[in-house]
């Protein structure tokens, strides 16, 4: 037995899936005096070592086999870094149209504990390692632009590293598991710190944004395409799965196009983001999502608090749809939205009868109200620091997720991450005069808003198919009053 120091941190319950079966839970300890068995950590990264070297006596032999996506993501990420190298702005583009259109990839797995990454997990990192060296290559390494959310987002990142750290350290977590959790939850930062830095005139962020609403169209025409075939709108490469994930992108896209389409003057514009929002409400409603439904009401109430334009067209559109919309709803979409509510259905939960009494939702709804309570049974066992990246199993509520793994230093600090972004892109859509930066800003509040909500049916804020967007907006607009500023100084 060997004796480490470590922080406030607990064990994972043993049958969850982020946990280590056979792990004795530890009372609850606020000290730092945590024993754990050597041979236990050592086992662990036992089963990382033999991915890398390609044992297939402890790794199960179809998590690790090569396949043509493996090869083809190889090949493209060697051909991306060379672009990101020489113009990080193609590359960007190439980035933005992997959105949604990127298979899943299956990387490798410990004991029947596979790590999922997608091609565009793989594009971003390889991305932003070209654009690194580029900077390295014209001595400009370490110097990033300065922005209101740098701070937050380094202090979350540290505090979720500690508690994975830790967590791994003692032999609580798969490291192999825990460690590629734990970069696909900060990536998105590294497109946040890149976009800031490469985005230096109003051009740029026109050809991202069109690229992006592009991107959006394809996705949408796919969905519908196939709807036949799956029953419901699903993104490529997805079969019958993540619905909620396809839906909680086109809250957020439906919302960056109805700011564009307020706030613009031109008629041909006004055409364009009229039809493709009517694409995008078409296959949100495809998507049979019932949390993207809802989080698609807080959105629009959004626009008419915040919108200086066209104020009573909204206030007559949010009347209308409100007499015509439960009329004029397909009827597949009313039997989902019913379906969640099954009147005296009771559901006894697996920790100590939680949910015992009656309650009249289905099993999704149901199954995510146990998860968080299972959450905060473990959670007050290690209330600081959490389990770490995994440690808590898979909980399908983001808020959930955070106090569970990164504990209530974690927590606090995503909702200072969350209220910092809110209050820099309202300041700027308060202070922009520009059309087209103020629709932009108004569309991603609403979007914003929108997801916040999504995030109690999802894993809103960690899933790569909406992040992506999401941070390369909040990117572009935390820069886009200093671009618009040097644009107007070269003028001069």
């Amino acid at each position: 037995m060997l004796t480490a120091i470590t922080a406030f941190s607990g064990t994972p319950a043993d049958a969850s899936p982020g946990g280590n079966p056979g792990l004795e839970r530890p009372k609850r300890s606020f000290g730092i005096n945590i024993n754990f068995d050597i041979d236990k950590v050592l086992r662990k990264y036992k089963g990382l070592a033999d991915i890398l070297v390609g044992d297939n006596r402890t790794v199960d032999p179809s998590a690790h086999r090569f396949s043509l996506p493996i090869h083809i993501s190889l090949g493209l990420a060697c051909l991306l870094f060379i672009i990101g190298f020489i113009n990080t702005d193609i590359a960007l583009i190439i980035l933005l149209f992997s959105m949604l259109l990127s298979p899943e990839i299956r990387l490798g797995g410990v004991q029947e504990r596979a790590v999922v990454i997608r091609l565009d997990d793989i594009l971003l990192v390889v991305i932003f390692f070209g654009w690194m060296a580029k900077m390295a290559v014209n001595k400009e390494l370490g110097i990033l632009r300065r922005t209101p959310l740098n701070t937050p987002i380094i202090i979350y990142t540290l505090i979720y590293l500690l508690s994975t750290g830790i967590g791994i350290v003692s032999g609580k977590l798969y490291p192999l598991k825990s460690f590629f959790y734990f970069l696909k939850y900060v990536e998105y930062f590294l497109l946040y710190f890149m976009v800031t830095n490469v985005v230096h005139s109003r051009r740029q962020v026109r050809v991202f944004i069109t690229a992006l609403l592009v991107t959006c169209g394809i996705i949408c025409i796919y969905a519908n395409v196939t709807l036949p075939h799956f029953g419901r709108a699903t993104a490529p490469f997805e079969g019958m799965g993540e619905a909620n994930t396809l839906g909680g992108y086109l809250v957020f896209l439906f919302a960056i196009t109805a700011g564009l389409f307020l706030y613009s003057r031109s008629l041909n514009q006004q055409v364009l983001l009229a039809l493709g929002g009517l694409l995008i409400f078409i296959t949100l409603l495809n998507t049979l999502s019932r949390g993207s439904y809802l989080a698609s009401l807080p959105m629009c109430l959004m626009f008419v608090l915040l919108s200086r334009r066209r104020k009573f067209f909204l206030v007559f559109m949010l009347i209308f749809s409100m007499i015509l919309i439960p009329v004029m709803m397909p009827a597949k979409v009313i039997r989902r939205i019913k379906s969640t509510f099954v009147t005296g259905y009771i559901y006894r939960g697996y920790i100590d009868k939680t949910l015992s009494s009656p309650v009249p939702l289905d099993d999704a709804a149901l199954s995510r109200l146990v998860g968080m309570a299972r959450v905060y049974k473990m959670w007050k066992k290690s209330p600081f620091l959490g389990y770490g990246a995994t440690g808590v199993g898979f909980t399908d509520m983001q808020y959930a997720l955070v106090l569970g793994e990164a504990g209530a230093l974690g927590i606090i600090a995503f909702f200072w991450l969350i209220i910092s972004v809110f209050r820099e892109v309202l300041k700027i859509f308060r202070k922009q005069q520009d059309e087209f930066a103020g629709g932009l800003a108004l569309g991603f509040l609403a979007g914003f808003v929108g997801l916040l909500v999504h995030s109690f049916s999802a894993n809103t804020f960690i899933i790569i198919r909406i992040m992506e967007p999401f941070w390369f907006m909040a990117a572009i607009l935390m820069i886009l009053p200093e671009v618009y500023a040097e644009d107007e100084q070269a003028q001069v």
